[in-house]
């Protein structure tokens, strides 16, 4: 049995948010971006461990990785044959304040 995806809630949510964003100047740009983002996704079926460990950006243990599309973190978690993305973020934001209220 291969890698599944599951797209946690909150990253849904940040989906929805990123493309409602952008949408408001310019709704093409918003669906290339959500495009973008949902295909370096499915990217992690065939290599699920390409992300960086967000322990190195950070300097906590943790066992997140991230990958960027964009301007934009895809933050997820792979156990047990399982990538479970957690938040899809802009690079711009506090990260380090996000993921200790999030994560």
């Amino acid at each position: 049995m291969g890698v599944k995806i599951r797209v946690n809630p909150v990253a849904a949510a940040d989906l929805k948010e990123i493309k409602d964003y952008i949408a408001k100047d310019d709704p093409e740009a918003a669906q290339r971006t959500v495009k973008d983002i949902v295909s370096k996704i499915e990217g992690l079926l065939e290599f699920p461990e390409i992300g960086t460990l967000l322990a190195s950006k950070i300097k906590l243990k943790s066992k997140y990785r991230y990958l960027i599309s964009g301007p934009y973190y895809i933050f997820y978690v792979y156990e047990n044959k399982i990538v479970s993305v957690q938040r899809v973020l802009h690079t711009k934001r506090d990260i380090a304040a996000l993921i200790l209220d999030n994560f």
